[in-house]
């Protein structure tokens, strides 16, 4: 945990993973994330696999950094808990549409009303000044809409899914950065702010920044696309015993690359040396790599290349990830003892503050396993919490069955 965010309170109504995955990012730089969750918890934590019920590996790998209190917004005492709670907190973050929001209590207006200088930021699926506002969003329905499924094609021209939940993950770190610039707002006008970060516009303006292609113009110059990427050669290269990636991106890069194998010709070519008629006939290019590779192990391309630094790569499985050397001298991967689950690998935050040492993560919390200690936080007595929890208010944790 890096501690740039430490005295930062955060009420989070997040579930699954596009909102989770934007308060552990803000929960991985020190912010005091609560998390707060239905008496049944995140659907989230039920998705295997997982050692015990209430903690698939998917939860756990973007809830980490939390504190979890589980209570029933559906009643009125529920929400006077989330009133009491957002007094003291800076930062309210859900990914539901605004009329749920609403419902549950949770909705801008009346949460401003308890705490007139809340940073208050949504995901819902579609921006509500849009028609599409009030229609629900998946990772595979915005995959299809913003066009990314018909982008990643097969040879046969079928549109695919990513295999990554990507319109969730890149929704995330949409939600996250508004959250920062709200919050930072907030401490340089002290005024309330609310923003909406919706996953399909996030996820077209994500794909559209190299996409947009001949349509960035008026009249457009061409169609969408990015020719180097919509190349059919554009793929890792088959080598005698495997693939490669291999991408001359510079003149220099591909003039070594012609140098090394043997096509002198190719070296005082317009379509290498010219920077736009290389992007025009870059197909034709990549299909001579794609031509020579299996000449050679990916061993020997790995040299060669590297000894003219021509940028390649090994293609690597998720499996390989574990045995990198890079990612092992960095301690991406980190090994620790969770309270309830064992032994468990985790994936660090990739980013690094050089000025300042960074502290131990807390493993993702059990439901409602933190109900005493922000119940008591927010002034309720040892009989209030009680009270709440014997009455399914608030969900039971062990220690607030031992209060008072």
């Amino acid at each position: 945990m890096i501690e740039l965010l430490r005295g930062v309170r955060i009420l989070d109504f997040t579930s699954v993973v596009l909102g989770p995955y934007a308060t552990q990012l803000l929960g991985d730089m020190g912010a005091d994330v609560i998390k707060v969750e239905p008496l049944g918890g995140d659907v989230f934590r039920y998705v295997r696999p997982g050692r015990s019920e209430s903690m698939g590996a998917g939860f756990m790998n973007c809830n980490r950094n939390k504190r979890s209190l589980a209570i029933d917004l559906s009643t009125k005492r529920g929400q006077e808990v989330v009133l009491s709670l957002v007094k003291n907190c800076d930062i309210v973050i859900h990914n539901m549409r605004p009329k749920s929001a609403k419902k549950l209590g949770i909705d801008y207006e009346r949460l401003k009303a308890v705490k007139p200088d809340l940073v208050y930021c949504y995901a819902c699926g579609f921006g509500q000044n849009g028609s599409s506002a009030d229609e629900p969003a998946y990772d595979d329905t915005i995959q299809a809409l913003s066009g990314l499924a018909y982008l990643n094609a097969n040879a046969n021209g079928e549109p695919r899914f990513l295999p990554t939940i990507i319109a969730d993950k890149v929704g995330g770190l949409h939600l996250a950065l508004s959250a920062l610039a709200g919050y930072a707002s907030r401490q340089r006008t002290g005024e309330s702010v609310c923003i909406e970060a919706p996953m399909f516009e996030s996820m077209v303006s994500f794909l559209l920044v190299e996409q947009l292609g001949g349509r960035s113009f008026e009249p457009p110059m061409g169609g969408t696309g990015y020719d180097r990427l919509q190349s059919p050669y554009r793929k890792p290269f088959r080598t005698a015993d495997g693939f490669i990636s291999v991408i001359p991106y510079t003149s220099a890069h591909w003039v070594k690359f012609f140098e090394l194998v043997g096509r002198e010709d190719m070296c005082s070519d317009d379509r290498v040396l010219n920077p736009s008629k290389r992007s025009q006939h870059i197909d034709y290019l990549y299909s001579i790599i794609d031509e020579l590779t299996p000449t050679k192990t990916t061993e020997e391309w790995m040299t060669l290349l590297k000894a003219r630094d021509v940028p390649c790569a090994y293609v690597n499985k998720l499996e390989d990830l574990f045995d990198n050397q890079h990612l092992t001298e960095a301690g991406l991967f980190e090994h620790l003892e969770h309270p309830t689950e064992g032994r468990m690998v985790s994936v660090r935050s990739p980013f690094r503050v050089l000025t300042k040492e960074a502290g131990p993560d807390e493993g993702a919390p059990g439901l409602g396993a933190d109900a005493s200690r922000v119940l008591a936080e927010a002034g309720y007595t040892s009989d209030d919490i009680r009270a709440l929890i014997d009455d399914n208010i608030v969900g039971d944790d062990a220690s607030a069955r031992k209060a008072g």
